[in-house]
């Protein structure tokens, strides 16, 4: 019985730690600034997290305290309020900020290539790399010198002259 009423209390303790939580996070946004519409203000929230603050770079907007990030989830609320979709206040905050603004941004060819060519370029490097190591081992120069090569250097050393007999 003893064991009961303990984990009882836990999940009662549980629960209020839960609920001062969440009373924190929603006093943490001005009250003013949120939308009427419960679903429209959770719809601002999500694209919140997908925004990327331009000022701190590696925040989210609802993540920052920047100015910017705020008048940036103004211009989000208000987009919705306009009944926007998601797509659309992407889309709109793409055009005016560029796809940086996205934290996951979007596939294209152009984001391939540029994430994809650091990978390229240390590809062909080590394929050229490779390639004239092995020419140096296996290729004409360590086969050795020929009789001709060998006579002029030794003539050069000074360990005797070049053999023009041959």
């Amino acid at each position: 019985m003893t064991r009961g009423r303990a984990w009882a209390g836990g999940a009662a303790r549980r629960a209020a730690v839960v609920a001062a939580a969440l009373f924190c996070l929603a006093a943490a946004a001005d009250p003013g600034e949120r939308l009427p519409d419960p679903v429209q203000e959770a719809r601002a929230r999500s694209l919140f997290r997908e925004v990327r603050c331009v000022v701190c770079q590696n925040e989210s907007i609802d993540d920052s305290e920047a100015d910017l990030a705020h008048d940036l989830r103004q211009t989000v609320r208000g987009q919705i309020a306009a009944g926007r979709t998601d797509a659309d206040v992407r889309a709109f905050l793409v055009r005016r900020y560029g796809e940086f603004i996205l934290l996951k941004p979007a596939f294209s060819w152009g984001n391939l290539a540029l994430w994809g060519a650091p990978f390229l370029i240390v590809g062909v490097g080590a394929v050229l790399f490779l390639r004239r190591r092995g020419a140096g081992e296996g290729g004409e120069a360590a086969a050795g010198l020929s009789a001709e090569e060998e006579a002029r250097l030794a003539a050069l050393i000074g360990r005797g002259e070049p053999d023009k007999g041959d």
